[in-house]
């Protein structure tokens, strides 16, 4: 075998099983993995430096198609259902085999990497990819290692990803020929069949779910975070499309990160070395942040090009909707380094309703916030997806449920203590539509949703007069600087009051009925903070 780049002391392949491909490729520069790309005829340069690729078939991840082996350690501590499938361990071993095969004489590329940005938590990872546009995703979103890291590193988990492995269901017991399978015996990841980049970072990112609050005590969070000047460090949960990218990146705030977190007794720590923001719609204007960190070792994924050039044009979803760029966390100026913040004074809950029902802003009690971080409830509109034709409720539990092993009550426990143990403000933040539904009324304008966090942060409705919502419970301000009054209360903006006591009370039903698979494993406090459903409505 040959070898290119950076090759630490516990570098032999053999051990797992790879020990017959053809060039091995060690932690390759960012360059030098564009120019492989390149030469290969695999992407194009925008006119902004980032590298263009597509991703084939798959341009988002497949949650059917993701699974955890059943072994010892799994067996009795996952919360095994649709979201984690199990895996027969001696079908994972065959399927490893078939992937070494499909491997032999092909040229892999090997990075060195690590999640967790904190010294007492950091996981040594190592990823080997078939494609090189792949092996720069990892050096964009992982943590990157020193070159004296590199050297002594033994990576605690392996990621093995073969977009070109095709899986046959009837020998490999997958469900087609896509998959994303967690070890934790074997503590190896293995991926095939697509080449969707973000099936590595979740499948990572679901690892430190299962380990992290059985063996650390820490609360991993599917959650963006920045810190202000005073040290004031505030989280962002929400589901895809609610602003929780856009949101944290605050030029007037340092980024700590924009996806994963832990939350220890020491503050919080990101996972991750970069950001993975979506491009849909993406301006300079609304997200300069953003739009200027794709540049040369920036990753496009999916993106069109204006017509003759190879200029990105953001409004075009003809590949899809979900069109994405990583670039490292230092493409922002003003991210913190490390990436870490102290214990957060104030916790978002996004969420963009499209059926505008619920207020743009609102403080929970520790009951309606565990309530609401258990429903994890967003709303798609049409457009997003293949068959919607009109708002549909999206429920996650925990604004993350396709990559948490355990009960979704595991993790609500765990934040409402830190919670009550902290005195944590939280809010539930409504970014999508107001004065009616999707079709009818408009989404909440970007700058009034700044200001209402801004003024959340800086505690400016500290001593504000607030209002209950007459369905959700839900204490809504009645003054926010920057904001005009008459949107603070969602009812008010609409012309027909009953036509939203209607639709209140439709999104009310969606919730209690989603909620009714979690209220055997929670508290009174919990079951006590759900909307009231009117059975006259």
């Amino acid at each position: 075998m040959n070898h290119y780049g950076i090759i630490p002391e516990k570098s032999d392949l053999k051990r797992i099983g790879l020990g017959n491909v053809e060039n091995v490729f060690w932690n390759l520069s960012p360059a030098e993995l564009v120019e492989d790309t390149l030469v290969q005829g695999m992407g194009a340069l925008s006119i902004t430096g980032a590298l263009a690729i597509d991703t084939g078939k798959f341009t988002g991840r497949s949650p059917k198609d993701r699974f955890i082996v059943e072994d010892d350690i799994t067996r009795d501590a996952v919360w095994w259902g649709d979201i984690n499938i199990k895996f027969d361990s001696k079908k994972f071993d065959r399927l490893y085999e078939r992937m070494c095969a499909y491997l032999t004489n092909r040229d892999v590329y090997v990075r060195d990497a690590a999640v967790c940005d904190h010294d007492k938590y950091k996981m040594p990872v190592r990823v080997i990819t078939e494609l090189p546009w792949s092996n720069l995703f990892i050096s964009n979103m992982f943590l990157r290692l020193s070159h004296e890291e590199v050297i002594a590193n033994d990576p605690e988990w392996t990621v093995v990803c073969a977009p070109g492995f095709q899986a046959d269901p009837e020998i490999d017991g997958t469900r087609q020929a896509n998959f994303a399978i967690l070890n934790f015996t074997r503590k190896m990841a293995i991926i095939g069949g697509t080449g969707y980049t973000g099936e590595m970072k979740k499948g990572i990112f679901s690892v430190l779910n299962f380990v992290l609050p059985h063996q650390r005590d820490v609360l991993p969070m599917h959650c963006s975070a920045n810190v202000g000047s005073e040290g004031d460090t505030a989280i962002f949960f929400g589901l895809s499309g609610t602003g929780k990218t856009t949101l944290s990146s605050d030029p007037e705030r340092g980024l700590i990160g924009d996806d994963e977190h832990g939350w220890a007794d020491e503050g919080i720590f990101n996972f991750e070395g970069g950001c993975y923001a979506k491009c849909i719609d993406l301006t300079e204007e609304q997200e300069p942040q953003i739009f200027n960190a794709i540049k040369f070792g920036a990753l496009l994924e999916n993106i069109v090009f204006e017509e003759y050039t190879s200029r990105p044009d953001y409004t075009d979803s003809t590949k899809t909707e979900n069109t994405r760029v990583s670039y490292p966390i230092h493409h922002i100026d003003n991210a913190v380094t490390p990436s870490q913040g102290g214990i957060p004074k104030n916790v978002f809950f996004l969420t963009a309703d499209a059926f505008g029902v619920l207020p743009p802003i609102s403080k929970l009690t520790p009951g309606q916030a565990s309530y609401h971080f258990i429903s994890g409830y967003t709303a798609k509109v049409a457009g997003t997806e293949e068959g919607i034709t009109e708002p549909v409720t999206a429920f996650s539990a925990c604004f993350g449920a396709p990559f948490m092993p355990l009960h979704p009550g595991k993790y609500a426990e765990m934040l409402a203590e830190k919670m009550r143990k902290h005195g944590a403000n939280v809010w539930l933040i409504n970014t999508g539509w107001s004065g009616g539904e999707y079709g009818t009324g408009s989404r909440i304008k970007l700058k009034y949703t700044r200001a209402m966090i801004h003024a959340a942060i800086d505690g400016k409705l500290d001593n504000v007069e607030f209002e209950n919502h007459e369905v959700f419970g839900l204490a809504m301000p009645t003054e926010c600087p920057g904001v005009p009054s008459e949107i603070l209360n969602p009812k008010s903006t609409w012309t027909h009051k009953d036509a939203y006591d209607q639709k209140a009370n439709v999104l009310a039903s969606k919730f209690v009925n989603n909620f009714k698979k979690f209220e055997d494993g929670v508290s009174e406090e919990i079951r006590n903070a759900a909307p009231k459903v009117s059975q006259n409505a």
